[in-house]
């Protein structure tokens, strides 16, 4: 049976996407039993989570599509699309109706149901996102081993990014939410309720806008990182028979797809001498000059393998490319 590879950032979305969704059923009981905004704030985070995931498993797979005539460099940037569409439910499904709901429970002043339950189901919410998370941040830093936090930020996958800062939240508003439910049973006031409400709508808020400028980054055509850049020029120029590259412009399709183009003018001396190593000119020298004819023929065959040794030059450094950037995957080279 032959493995199906997985297209980047699948695992980890479709773990939080079923991690999710069975917390957001166990969350909505809790929430059912007490009236704990708290609870509520967390029910409708992991709704907008669920709901998210959900979108970015539409985006993964789709970007996923081979390129056709319509689209002839792929459907990559699908992803970007689709977690773009997430982001933008987290800001006004997970934050919007959460801060709402904890400035309706600070007006009406009610006091939830102090249950047990509910911290059993926070803290099985606790174990599940922390699993995914880590699964999830795993992904990341097996891509990028040896990068610091602030450029794996930068140039990760938003899909899966979009799980880390989902999940990191999730974590982080579950722990928020216990206490509040603690401290409004010890206090007896409605306020730690609903402020842990209020605050975890804010949190989800501030990450929604840091995903939303990520995947319109990447929307407006994003050249690919320098260091990457800088290599495939390195490569280029280490060729003997290129003497500049021009006019280097990228631009990243999908997480692990990029589209280089340049023009690069070659060395003509050099390339007379690949030209002289098959002895080429060699053989044809001496039956050349022996008549006008001869040589208009030698010129005509000059002329005629003159594009094709370019031609084959150019695939050389193409592969050359794709050997140390893999992720190259559509390259134009032009001869200035």
């Amino acid at each position: 049976m032959s493995h199906v590879k997985q297209p980047s950032g699948f695992l980890p979305v479709i773990a939080a996407f079923i991690g999710n969704a069975v917390v957001c059923v166990a969350k909505f009981i809790g929430f059912a039993f007490t009236g704990s905004g708290a609870m509520f704030s967390e029910a409708i985070h992991s709704v907008a989570d669920t709901a998210n995931q959900l979108l970015l498993v539409i985006g993964v797979k789709r970007s996923s599509r081979k390129p056709d005539r319509q689209y002839p460099y792929g459907y990559g940037r699908e992803r970007y699309i689709w977690a773009l569409i997430s982001a933008c439910g987290i800001f006004f499904i997970g934050s919007g109706v959460t801060i709402y709901h904890g400035i309706d429970s600070l007006i009406e002043g009610s006091l939830p149901e102090f249950s047990y339950w509910n911290l059993g189901i926070l803290l099985a919410a606790f174990i599940i996102e922390t699993g995914t998370l880590i699964l999830a941040i795993r992904d990341v830093l097996s891509r990028f081993p040896d990068d610091s936090w602030r450029k794996i930020i930068s140039q990760a996958d938003p899909t899966t990014l979009a799980v880390v800062y989902e999940d990191g939240l999730a974590v982080f508003g579950v722990a928020i939410a216990g206490l509040s439910i603690i401290l409004t049973k010890i206090s007896g006031s409605y306020y730690w309720d609903a402020g842990a409400s209020i605050f975890i709508g804010l949190l989800l808020g501030v990450a929604a806008v840091l995903l939303i400028a990520k995947n319109r980054h990447y929307l407006i055509t994003s050249s690919i990182p320098k260091e990457k850049e800088d290599l495939i020029k390195e490569i280029l120029l280490s060729d003997s028979t290129v003497e500049k590259v021009l006019d280097f412009k990228s631009a990243i399709l999908d997480v692990d797809k990029y589209l280089v183009k340049c023009d690069i003018e070659f060395n003509a001396s050099s390339l007379i001498k690949e030209m002289s190593g098959h002895h080429f000119l060699e053989n044809e020298y001496e039956e050349a000059k022996e008549s006008y004819s001869n040589f208009m023929k030698f010129s005509v065959d000059y002329i005629d393998r003159v594009p094709r040794l370019v031609g084959k030059k150019i695939d050389e450094l193409e592969k050359k490319i794709r050997a140390q950037v893999p992720e190259a995957v559509f390259i134009d080279l032009e001869i200035n």
